[in-house]
C-alpha cells in the first residue's frame, strides 16, 4: 500500500506535465506557417522563390497576401512587393512560386514579411491571423522572417 501511495504524487506530477505539454503543442499548431523552401535562378537570370504555406490556424482564408521587403548583401532594402497567396484552406499545405523579375537570387540576403495587406476569412471578414499567427522559416541561404 505504501508503495502505491508513494506513486500517486509522482503520477499526478507526470500527468500535470503531460497536460502542459499537450496545451503547448495545441498552441503551436494554431499557426499559419510560411516556409521559404527553395530559391532557384530562372533561365532569364531572375530569382524564383518557392514557398510552402501551411494553414494550421483553424480558419480557412479566402484571400491572403504578404508584403515582403528584399534586402541586398549590404542590408539595404532593394524592393518592396506584394505576394498573392490566394485562398488557403484550413489544414492544407499549399506550394507557391514567385519569379522576381530583374533580381538574381545572389542579390538577396534577407526577406522580411512587412505586412499582410489582405487576410480575408472564408466568411468575408478581415482577419488578423495572417500576421498574428505567422511562423516564418527558411530552408535556403536567404534569411526569411517577420
Amino acid at each position: 500500500m505504501r508503495f502505491c501511495s508513494a506513486l500517486k504524487p509522482g503520477a499526478l506530477a507526470a500527468a500535470a506535465l503531460l497536460a502542459q505539454a499537450a496545451a503547448l503543442t495545441a498552441q503551436d499548431t494554431d499557426q499559419f506557417q510560411l516556409d521559404l523552401n527553395a530559391v532557384t535562378e530562372t533561365e532569364a537570370g531572375d530569382c524564383r522563390l518557392t514557398y510552402v504555406a501551411a494553414n494550421q490556424s483553424g480558419t480557412a482564408l479566402e484571400r491572403a497576401s504578404y508584403q515582403i521587403a528584399l534586402f541586398d548583401g549590404e542590408g539595404v532594402v532593394s524592393r518592396l512587393l506584394v505576394l498573392e497567396f490566394g485562398a488557403l484552406v484550413e489544414g492544407k499545405t499549399k506550394v507557391l512560386q514567385f519569379d522576381l523579375t530583374g533580381t538574381p537570387c545572389g542579390a538577396i540576403s534577407r526577406i522580411v514579411v512587412n505586412d499582410a495587406p489582405a487576410c480575408t476569412a472564408s466568411d468575408g471578414s478581415e482577419s488578423p491571423l495572417c500576421m498574428s499567427n505567422l511562423a516564418a522559416s527558411s530552408r535556403t541561404p536567404i534569411q526569411f522572417g517577420i
